[in-house]
């Protein structure tokens, strides 16, 4: 239903804007696929962090991910019921845990380093990681999500070593952290997922 509503909406935005090409058409349905399909659970994920207590944390949560998640991709899960539960769980219990992590300043510098050369191998190897009902098949949209996957993460992880609040720290590298997870093949594998340029053709993936 969503990707008719989407395939839709693109549709019509290209009819009032002639000039809209295959590659820009294709982002705008990657983005009305994100905003129209997550829009509910996000309600509902604020509704749970409010009762909880963490609201404004996970606000914050999904503020300081909202650029590479949107870049990077990751895994969709195939039920609705999943897909609550996932976003749920991802948004409320990162800041919900990092209350309760305390480390020194080495600690958190040597992690940062960890976590950094780890996400930076798996965007080169995966990003962006498109799912089979939103696939990215154009090699430029393709480079250029890669390109803000890298800057969007680098970033974060520079804040999160520049800032002396241990909350908004803990935060930042667990929420990076974890969406890098869930675009490696390992992440795929175990949901039963697949990349859209598997299933449609592969697609220029150069190193950037």
């Amino acid at each position: 239903m969503i990707d008719k509503i989407c395939t839709f909406l693109t549709n019509r935005i290209r009819k009032e804007n002639p000039n809209i090409d295959d590659e820009r058409a294709e982002v705008i349905n990657y983005g009305l696929q994100n905003i129209i399909g997550e829009f509910p659970k996000i309600i509902l994920v604020f509704i749970i962090a409010y009762i909880l207590g963490i609201f404004k944390w996970t606000l914050f949560t999904f503020i300081i991910l909202f650029v590479y998640k949107g870049a990077s991709g990751g895994i969709h899960l195939k039920t609705h019921i999943g897909c609550i539960l996932f976003t749920t769980a991802f948004y409320c219990l990162i800041p919900f845990a990092s209350q309760y992590l305390e480390v020194s300043d080495l600690v958190k510098s040597i992690t940062i380093l960890f976590v950094w050369i780890f996400g930076m191998v798996m965007i080169k190897l995966y990003a962006p990681a498109d799912t089979e009902s939103v696939p990215i098949l154009q090699s430029k949209v393709r480079k250029k999500k890669r390109i803000v996957s890298y800057i969007s993460f680098s970033v974060g992880l520079l804040i999160a070593l520049l800032v002396k609040n241990q909350m908004i720290s803990n935060i930042i590298i667990l929420s990076y952290f974890i969406q890098t997870l869930t675009i490696t093949k390992i992440a795929y594998k175990l949901t039963k997922s697949r990349y859209g340029y598997e299933v449609y053709g592969n697609t220029s993936t150069e190193s950037v």
